[in-house]
């Protein structure tokens, strides 16, 4: 049986933790600093006029910020797809316990790898005629069956079967488990 040492420090609430991992970020000179490089998804421009996205490569993502006053000084029309050099600091969003980078300026850095990738592979499938109307069949109006190819365990699968299941809970659900790098790994 675990005995907790009465010596030992005592725990941090959450925020706390969130706090002191804000701190250490802040105060690291490289991290405030920083020029990052990598391709624009995800991009949402709320009514707030602060403009958020993810900035990714191919083996990882990094939540982006860019608040209004930075927003109306940045003269760059940024799409998904674009690669770019974001420069900023990293921080903390305590209340989600998520670091990210508060984007402060941006250049262009070309079309994004991920993104010619995505054209050359439907330009491909366009070619084998995978998109043509002839092939196309019209969605039924109550699927007995639904495929969902997705992450076994993650989030996205959550929030698809919770939808599901509260609009539209008679139909069977298949999942297809896979990984974005595993799909990526097939398409070569």
């Amino acid at each position: 049986m675990f005995q907790p040492d009465v010596f030992s420090p005592p725990a941090l609430t959450v925020s706390e933790l969130n706090r002191h991992v804000s701190i250490l970020l802040e105060n690291d000179e490289l991290l405030q600093d920083i020029w990052v490089l990598g391709e624009i998804s995800n991009l949402s421009r709320p009514k707030s006029g602060h403009i958020y996205f993810t900035l990714k490569d191919q083996d990882a993502s990094l939540r982006c910020v860019i608040w209004r006053s930075a927003a109306l000084r940045i003269n760059l029309d940024i799409q998904n797809g674009m690669a770019i050099e974001a420069h900023g600091s990293v921080g903390v969003y305590e209340r989600g316990g998520q670091y990210q980078l508060y984007v402060d300026a941006l250049r262009p850095a070309g079309e994004g790898a991920l993104y010619q990738e995505f054209l050359r592979l439907k330009a491909k499938l366009e070619a084998e005629g995978l998109f043509d109307e002839d092939r196309k069949r019209p969605m039924p109006a109550h699927p007995q069956k639904i495929g969902i190819v997705t992450s076994p365990t993650g989030a996205a699968l959550q929030d698809m079967l919770n939808t599901l299941g509260s609009r539209y809970p008679l139909a069977e659900i298949i999942l297809a488990p896979t990984s974005v790098q595993e799909m990526l790994r097939h398409q070569e």
